[in-house]
């Protein structure tokens, strides 16, 4: 359970600092980055691959390039319901969810 605190405070941060350096993207604050850190994870682990396997046939089609679609809006999803949190554009929500996914990513390496 602390690994789990661990994990969404770090990853908040990095929510919190991407915005300083791509525009596009903006964070009120701490809470609402964590917000957006709870909320990217549990889209991640329960829209997403339902989004998959009904696009696997386009994602074929386009030789996995329509995941980017999805992952951008999934990051405009999380955009929709959570107050605080804009994002505007196609290339910085791509960046964005890049960044977080590549976070995680290595912050799970660590609190596993």
């Amino acid at each position: 359970m602390i690994g789990f605190i661990i994990r969404y405070i770090i990853i908040a941060c990095v929510v919190l600092v991407i915005p300083r350096y791509l525009k596009g993207i903006t964070v009120d604050g701490f809470t609402t980055a964590l917000l957006v850190a709870l909320a990217m994870g549990f889209v991640n682990s329960f829209v997403k691959p339902v989004l998959k396997i009904i696009s696997f046939p386009i994602t074929f089609m386009t030789l996995g390039l329509f995941s980017l679609v999805i992952s951008v809006g999934l990051v405009y999803l999380v955009a929709a319901y959570v107050p605080g949190f804009a994002v505007t554009g196609f290339i910085a929500p791509l960046i964005f969810s890049f960044l977080v996914s590549m976070s995680t990513s290595f912050v799970g390496l660590f609190t596993r």
